[in-house]
C-alpha cells in the first residue's frame, strides 16, 4: 500500500453489483488513498449511499464521468463495462477491470500481484489498462505456478461455482428455489432453467442465457492467457454448486518422481496461498467468508498412485476478486513512488 498522502479520485463502475459493493468496502478497509469515490452504474441510479464515510449517490454514466479520475474500477455487468471503459481510458484514467469484459482486449494487461514472487507478469507492467482475473482463474494460476518447479505430468482442477457468480439474480433464484422446494412448491427457473437448489449441475437448462460449458471455456482461456506458456496449464472442469458464495475446487497432481508434501505446501505458501492446519475445522465455503486469500487444506497423497496427490481449496469469490483489483492499484502507486 502506498504511503503517499496524495489523494486520488476513484470511479467505481458497477457500484450496485455484488463485486462493486465488495470492492468499495475493501478500498475503505485498506485505507486506499481515495479523496473522492464516484459510484457509477446503469442500475439503481440515484440511490443514496455512502463512500469513505461521506454521503453520496449512484450516478449514471455520462461523458464527463471520468474527468480527473485516477483509477477507474469496473466491477459490474461485462456489457456495461464494454460500453464504459473507453470513456475512462480516453479521459486518462487507469482502468482496472474485474468484470471480465477486458479479458480478450489485447492491450489489457492481466495481473495477479500475489504471484509476482514466483511468476513474472506475462508482459511488462506499463500502461493504463489492466484486467484482474476472477477468483477461479486466480486459484488455477496460483496452483499451476506453485507446482511448476516440480514438473507435474498432469494437473487437473474441478471447480464448484457459487450462484453469486451470476450476481444478485443468481442468489435470488437459489433462495427462491430452496424456499419453494422445502414448501413442496414448484421451483422458479428463470435464470438457470434447471434446479440448482439441493443439486449439482454439469450444465444449465436449454433456455438459460448462459451455458456452463461457456463458463468453463472462458475460465480455461483466462488461465491460459495469464500463464501465457510460462508454466504448463491445468485441465479444468466446472460444476455448478448449490451454494451462495465462495468458489471451491478439488485438484489432482501427479509427478514423474516422488515428492515431499512439505515442499509442495511450502511452494503453495510462496505463491500467496494460506495453508490450513490439519487440526483446524474443515475448509469450506463458510470458513473462507471475508478472507482475501486463497485457502488450501493440507495436501493429501493418493492412496494408490505413489506420485499423486490431492488438493482441496476455496476462496471468497467476491472478496478475492476485489482484493486482486485493489492490489493492482496499490502496486501501481508503490511503483510510481519508487520511480520518483
Amino acid at each position: 500500500m502506498s504511503s503517499s498522502t496524495e489523494l486520488r479520485r476513484v470511479a467505481l463502475v458497477g457500484a450496485s453489483s455484488l463485486r462493486g459493493k465488495e470492492l468499495k468496502q475493501l478500498l475503505e478497509e485498506r485505507n486506499f488513498p481515495a479523496g473522492d469515490i464516484r459510484l457509477v452504474d446503469d442500475e439503481a441510479v440515484g440511490t443514496l449511499t455512502e463512500a469513505g464515510g461521506e454521503a453520496t449517490f449512484i450516478r449514471a454514466l455520462e461523458e464527463d464521468t471520468f474527468d480527473g479520475v485516477h483509477f477507474a474500477f469496473f466491477a459490474g455487468d461485462p456489457a456495461f463495462t464494454t460500453r464504459a471503459w473507453p470513456l475512462a481510458h480516453k479521459a486518462g484514467a487507469t482502468v482496472i477491470d474485474l468484470s471480465g469484459a477486458l479479458n480478450e482486449v489485447p492491450t489489457a494487461i492481466p495481473w495477479i500481484p500475489s504471484l509476482d514472487a514466483v511468476l513474472r507478469p506475462p508482459r511488462p507492467i506499463a500502461g493504463k489498462l489492466f484486467w484482474s482475473p476472477g477468483a477461479a482463474a486466480q486459484m488455477a494460476c496460483t496452483v499451476a505456478a506453485a507446482l511448476a518447479a516440480y514438473e507435474p505430468m498432469r494437473l487437473v482442477l474441478i471447480f464448484f461455482q457459487p450462484v453469486s457468480e451470476r450476481g444478485q439474480a443468481g442468489i435470488d433464484e437459489l433462495e427462491s428455489q430452496t424456499v419453494n422446494l422445502l414448501s413442496f412448491q414448484p421451483a422458479p427457473q428463470e435464470l438457470y432453467d434447471a434446479q440448482v437448489a439441493f443439486n449439482l449441475l454439469p450444465r444449465f437448462g436449454a433456455a438459460s442465457r448462459e451455458r456452463l460449458d461457456d463458463v468453463r471455456l472462458s475460465l480455461a482461456r483466462d488461465v491460459d492467457r495469464y500463464l501465457s506458456g510460462r508454466v504448463p496449464r491445468p485441465a479444468i472442469q466446472m460444476i455448478q454448486a448449490p451454494v451462495f458464495y465462495a468458489s471451491a475446487f478439488t485438484g489432482y497432481a501427479e509427478f514423474a518422481a516422488p515428492y515431499r508434501l512439505e515442499e509442495l505446501q511450502q511452494a503453495l505458501a510462496r505463491a500467496g496461498v494460506r495453508l490450513c492446519a490439519g487440526d483446524e475445522p474443515p475448509l469450506c465455503n463458510v470458513s473462507v467468508a471475508g478472507e482475501s486469500q486463497i485457502m488450501i487444506a493440507p495436501v493429501e497423497p493418493d492412496p494408490l498412485f505413489p506420485n499423486g496427490c490431492w488438493f482441496w481449496g476455496a476462496a471468497d469469490n467476491l472478496r478475492v476478486a476485489a482484493a486482486n483489483a485493489t492490489a493492482i492499484a496499490e502496486k501501481l502507486l508503490s511503483n510510481a513512488e519508487t520511480r520518483n
